[in-house]
C-alpha cells in the first residue's frame, strides 16, 4: 500500500495558508452568445492582446470569460475590444439572464410553418401545374417568410456580429443558405419557375434550431460551484464595540475586530477563539462529522460552526482572505480550466464552416464559367449551401447527449455538464474521498440497551436534523418511537424532551465529548462508528477489474484511512489532506497523464471536483459540492459509476459514428448538388434524412 502524509495538517492551519497561494480572477465577463471553439479562440485571442491583462480563459459551459489583471480595474475597454471583434460581453450580473436562451418559440413557430409549407409542397411535386403551382408558392410564401424572419434570428444575429469584424463562424453559412434559399425562391416565384426552396429554408431553421434547444437544455443545468459558496458565509455578525454587540455586515469586519458568535453559529472570517474551549464543526472544510475540542487560541476557519457557545473571536483574515473566500478562488479557477475543454463538435466545426464556404463558391464560379448564366449557378451554389449545411452535424453531439442523459437518469444519475460525458468517455483513474462518499459515521446502538430506551432513543433522533441522528433513525428503522412531550432541539447541546410520566430524556453530548442518551438518571454512551456505504466494495472492485486505477484522498487520520482502505482493496491512499492539497494530489496525476475522475461529497471536495477532468458527487453532498459536480447520484447507488462510465464511452462512440454519417452523407450529396442535380424536393429529402439518421443512431444502446 502506498501512503502519502501531509504532517502539516492539524486543525485548521494548513487549509488557509495552502490556500492563499491559489491565484483567482479578477474580472468575469458574460458573453451570451458564444457557442464553439471559434468564439473561445477569438475572446482568449481579442482580450490575450490588450495591456493590463495577464490571461483570460473562456468557460464555454457557462459562457463566461476569467481574467487575471489587476482587482478593480476598469472593464469597459475590454468589453469594447470584444464588441469590436463581434462577441457581445457584460459585466457578471448585468445581464445574465440572456445567456438562458432557449429558442423554444422559435424552435415551435418553425416546425409549425415547416410542416404547413412541406403539406403545400407535396401538391406541387405531385404535379399541379399554372395557375394552382404559382398559388401553392405563393402561399407557401406567406407562410414561410415571415416565420424565417422570426425564427431564424439567433443565426442571422450572430453572423452579422461575425461579419461585422471580418471573421467566420458556423451561424454564416446556416444563414446564407437560409437568407439565399428564400430570396431565389421567392425570385422564382415571381417569374412563375416550376421550383421554390421554402421547404427547405425553414427544414434547415427548424432542425438547427432543435440542435441548439437541445444544447442550451444542458447548459442550463451546470452551475457554478464557486457561485453558491457564498451560502456557506453569513451576511451579517455581531461585533463588540466598547462592550456593545453592533450587528454588522460582513463587509465591514475588519481585522482585529472581536466577535460575538451564538451557539451553533458560523463562524463568517478566520478567527482565534478567545475562551478556554469550544467545540467545532468542521465537517464543512475537513469532511469528516467529528466535532472538533478546540482550546484557547485556536484558529477558526471561516465555515466552522461553533456547537457550544456563545463565544468571544478576534479576526484575524477577512473579506477575500478568508479560508473560505479562498476555497471559492480556488473553486472558479478550477471550473475555469475545465470549462475550455473543446468537444468534437467545436474541432469539426473549425474546418467544416470554411469548407462549406469555399466549395459553394467554387460551384458558383465554375457553373457561371461554363453555362454563363447568373440565375443556374445562383441555384447550384444555393443547392451547396442547402445540401452540405450542417444540420447532422449540429445535431450529432446534442442528440447523443440528450438520449445518454435520459437512460443516466432512469440509472439514477443526473449530468448537469454538456461536455461532461465526452470528458468521462476519457477517464482512466478513479479518485474518491472516503467519508460520506465511500463511508458514512453513524452512532452505534449499544447491545445492552433495552427495548423501551431503543423506542426513545428512536423518538428523540427522529425530531433532529443532524446526520447522525438521521443515521440512527435508519439503524432503529424497525423500533416504534416512544410518544415524548415537549421535544426541543438546542444546537450544540442535544435534543430533550419529557416522557408520558413526566421523566426527563435527551440526546446530544456528554461532558467527555460523546454521544449519550439519557432516560430519567441512567445513561447510555453511543459509539461512533464507520461503516461502508452500500455499494463501495463492489464499485472498487469492477472498477480494478476494468484495469481503472483507484486513489483514495482524505482528510481523515493515518490509523483509519489505511484500515478503510485496505478493507475496500484499495492501495493507493493519501490522508491528511486540506483541500488544496486534494487538488495537488489531482494535478500530480494529471501531470502524469492520467485523466481523472473525482467523487466526493463535502466542501473540501469541491476544488478537486472542480479541478478534475470530470467529477460525480452522491445525493447526500453539501449543495455546493453537487454544484461543482458534472454528475450527480439520485439514487445514492455508488455502484451506478460505473454505469456512467460505460455510457460515456458508449456516447463517444455514437458522436463519432455520426460524424461519419455527416462525412459519408456529404461525400454523396456534395458531388449531386455541383452536377446541379439537386432539385428542392432532392435537397429537402437528404438535408432531413440525414438529420434523422444521425437522432436515430444516437438512441442505439441508450434505451436500457
Amino acid at each position: 500500500m502506498s501512503v502519502a502524509v501531509c504532517p502539516g495538517c492539524v486543525a485548521g492551519g494548513p487549509v488557509a495558508e495552502q490556500a492563499q497561494a491559489v491565484q483567482a480572477p479578477s474580472h468575469v465577463l458574460v458573453l451570451p452568445n458564444i457557442h464553439c471553439a471559434v468564439c473561445m479562440r477569438t475572446v482568449e485571442d481579442t482580450l490575450g492582446g490588450l495591456p493590463g491583462i495577464n490571461g483570460a480563459r473562456v468557460n464555454l459551459t457557462r459562457k463566461r470569460v476569467f481574467i487575471s489583471a489587476e482587482p478593480g480595474a476598469d472593464p469597459t475597454p475590454w468589453m469594447d475590444a470584444l464588441s469590436r471583434a463581434g462577441i457581445e460581453a457584460y459585466e457578471a450580473g448585468e445581464e445574465t439572464a440572456r445567456v438562458g436562451e432557449d429558442y423554444l418559440t422559435e424552435l415551435g413557430v418553425a416546425g409549425f410553418a415547416m410542416m404547413n409549407v412541406m403539406l403545400l409542397s407535396v401538391a406541387v411535386w405531385s404535379g399541379a401545374e399554372g395557375a394552382t403551382r404559382e398559388m401553392l408558392h405563393w402561399i407557401s410564401a406567406a407562410i414561410a417568410l415571415p416565420a424565417v424572419a422570426f425564427t431564424a434570428q439567433p443565426f442571422f444575429k450572430n453572423a452579422f456580429s461575425a461579419l461585422r469584424v471580418g471573421r467566420l463562424n458556423m451561424d454564416v453559412p446556416i444563414s446564407l443558405a437560409i437568407l439565399l434559399a428564400c430570396a431565389m425562391s421567392l425570385f422564382e416565384v415571381i417569374n412563375g419557375g416550376q421550383h421554390a426552396w421554402f421547404d427547405a429554408a425553414l427544414s434547415l431553421t427548424f432542425f438547427l434550431l432543435a440542435g441548439r434547444v437541445l444544447d442550451q437544455r444542458l447548459r442550463r443545468a451546470a452551475r457554478s460551484a464557486a457561485d453558491n459558496l457564498a451560502a456557506l458565509e453569513p451576511s451579517r455578525v455581531q461585533v463588540l464595540r466598547d462592550g456593545v454587540r453592533t450587528n454588522t455586515a460582513i463587509a465591514e469586519v475588519g481585522v482585529g475586530d472581536m466577535l460575538w458568535i451564538a451557539a451553533g453559529g458560523r463562524v463568517p472570517v478566520d478567527a482565534v477563539l478567545l475562551e478556554k474551549s469550544a467545540l467545532v464543526d468542521r465537517s464543512a472544510i475537513s469532511g469528516e462529522s467529528d466535532p472538533i475540542q478546540t482550546s484557547a487560541d485556536a484558529t477558526l476557519i471561516a465555515g466552522d460552526i461553533l456547537l457550544d457557545g456563545p463565544h468571544h473571536l478576534r479576526a484575524t483574515r477577512v473579506g477575500e482572505d478568508t479560508t473560505l473566500r479562498r476555497i471559492a478562488q480556488m473553486v472558479a479557477t478550477a471550473e475555469s480550466a475545465r470549462g475550455t475543454f473543446r468537444t468534437l463538435a467545436d474541432r469539426a466545426a473549425e474546418f467544416y464552416t470554411p469548407a462549406v464556404h469555399i466549395i459553394s463558391a467554387a460551384a458558383f464560379v465554375g457553373w457561371w464559367l461554363a453555362t454563363q448564366d447568373v440565375r443556374t449557378a445562383l441555384n447550384v451554389a444555393i443547392a451547396t449551401l442547402i445540401i452540405t449545411c450542417p444540420c447532422a452535424l449540429g445535431l450529432a453531439v446534442p442528440s447523443v447527449a440528450v438520449a445518454a442523459t435520459g437512460r443516466l437518469f432512469r440509472e439514477g444519475l443526473l449530468v448537469k455538464s454538456d461536455t461532461a460525458l465526452e470528458r468521462m468517455a476519457l477517464i482512466d483513474t478513479v479518485v474518491f474521498d472516503k467519508t460520506g462518499t465511500l463511508t458514512e459515521r453513524r452512532l452505534a446502538v449499544p447491545k445492552d440497551m433495552s427495548q423501551h430506551h431503543k423506542r426513545v432513543l428512536r423518538a428523540l433522533a427522529d425530531t433532529s436534523n443532524h446526520p447522525l441522528s438521521k443515521g440512527l433513525s435508519k439503524t432503529l428503522a424497525n423500533v416504534a418511537p416512544a410518544s415524548l412531550f415537549d421535544l426541543h432541539e438546542e444546537a450544540g447541546v442535544g435534543v430533550s424532551g419529557e416522557m408520558r410520566d413526566g421523566t426527563s430524556v435527551s440526546l446530544g453530548r456528554g461532558e467527555g465529548g460523546d454521544t449519550v442518551l439519557r432516560v430519567g438518571d441512567v445513561e447510555h454512551v453511543l459509539d461512533s462508528v464507520e461503516t461502508m456505504l452500500p455499494g463501495a466494495r463492489e464499485t472498487v472492485a469492477l472498477l480494478q477489474k476494468a484495469n481503472i486505477p483507484v486513489h483514495m484522498l482524505t482528510g481523515d487520520g493515518a490509523e483509519n484511512a489505511r484500515n478503510i482502505a485496505g478493507a475496500l482493496g484499495i492501495e493507493n491512499v493519501s490522508f491528511g489532506l486540506s483541500p488544496q492539497e486534494k487538488v495537488g494530489a489531482v494535478a500530480d496525476l494529471q501531470a502524469g497523464g492520467r485523466s481523472v475522475l473525482m467523487v466526493g461529497d463535502g466542501l473540501n471536495d469541491t476544488p478537486a471536483l472542480a479541478a478534475a477532468d470530470a467529477s460525480i458527487a452522491p445525493s447526500s453532498a453539501l449543495d455546493v459540492s453537487r454544484n461543482a459536480a458534472d454528475v450527480n447520484f439520485v439514487s445514492g447507488d455508488l455502484s451506478k459509476l460505473v454505469v456512467a462510465l460505460g455510457l460515456a464511452k458508449t456516447a463517444r462512440r455514437r458522436i463519432l459514428e455520426n460524424f461519419a454519417l455527416s462525412v459519408g452523407y456529404n461525400a454523396i450529396a456534395i458531388p449531386i448538388a455541383l452536377a446541379g442535380l439537386a432539385t428542392p424536393l432532392a435537397a429537402a429529402i437528404a438535408m432531413s434524412a440525414s438529420s434523422i439518421t444521425v437522432v436515430l443512431n444516437a438512441q442505439r444502446g441508450m434505451r436500457g
